[in-house]
């Protein structure tokens, strides 16, 4: 993850993680919302006050995250990868903004400039909805942009994260895609009853709405069977990192250091719910 070579951007006209959509609703008030969704255009136009209103978002499958400590070490063990979508907005962050476009250039579209309504930026999940990452996957087209000279380093794109997973096989139950995640990322084999359910949220709710369910699990070295590291046919570069139970929420609210909000949220309701258990203090 020190490098990042022959980066390209291309139009992505095909995914099986990630499809967009728009959706045309009519909201009398806050309390009464009717909407009418169609999964392919056309879809049929509402109005608020004679205003056509939509929203464009993206389908994607649900998650699960795990928080792991183990109890002989007394550390939580979480991934560290790089994150392609992190490190684009990054370089865009970096480059210089460009000129505005001159007035009128908008489309036809530009006409309701002002009724649609924008997805805000918002939290997004654990790794679980990470948008597919394949090895070999989209290879370069004629629209390709080419890495640039001054191009942030891998680290930009790099981010601390809870074990996590997509939910994209039907026949497995949460708890069962949980724990084989667990045993492909981190190395540690897991039984589904000692994994306990923490709760369950909304990522990504100006975009994506998925769903992410948490759990909790305690490990020992008596349950690590492997290195972990992910699945490299699959594309993943893992890293198995460990941050010490009084460290914790030292780590949490460093904003130096890259991170998701399961990894705060997480060390908090351990700070809650399970440090008593330990008589360690896990205060910043």
């Amino acid at each position: 993850m020190e490098q990042i070579n022959n980066l390209q951007v291309v139009p992505c006209t095909d995914s099986n993680y990630l499809k967009p959509f728009r959706v045309h609703y009519s909201q009398r008030d806050i309390c009464k919302l009717s909407f009418v969704l169609s999964w392919q255009p056309p879809v049929f136009p509402c109005t608020q006050n004679g205003t056509k209103k939509y929203w464009d978002f993206m389908r994607t499958h649900d998650s699960v995250s795990v928080l792991i400590f183990n109890t002989t070490s007394h550390c939580f063990v979480l991934v560290k990868q790089f994150r392609p979508a992190v490190y684009m907005c990054e370089w865009e962050r970096s480059k210089p903004k460009p000129p505005e476009p001159a007035e009128g250039a908008e489309g036809a579209e530009g006409a309701e400039a002002g009724a649609a309504a924008q997805p805000e930026a918002s939290e997004a999940g654990e790794g679980g909805s990470d948008g597919g990452e394949k090895a070999g996957e989209d290879a370069a087209g004629d629209a390709a942009t080419t890495a640039a000279p001054g191009q942030p380093p891998a680290s930009a794109g790099v981010t601390y994260e809870l074990c996590a997973g997509l939910v994209d096989k039907p026949n497995l139950t949460l708890e069962e895609i949980a724990r084989q995640e667990v045993l492909e990322e981190c190395g540690y084999d897991v039984p589904v009853t000692k994994l306990r359910r923490i709760t369950s949220y909304r990522s990504g709710v100006g975009v994506t709405g998925a769903k992410q369910t948490m759990f909790y699990a305690e490990v020992s070295e008596e349950n690590r069977v492997g290195e972990g590291g992910g699945q490299p046919q699959e594309g993943e570069l893992i890293e198995v990192v460990k941050v010490p139970l009084h460290e914790a929420m030292s780590f949490a609210y460093d904003e130096r250091i890259p991170k998701t909000m399961g990894v705060i949220f997480s060390f908090i309701w351990f700070q809650s719910n399970m440090s008593p258990k330990y008589k360690i203090s896990t205060n910043v």
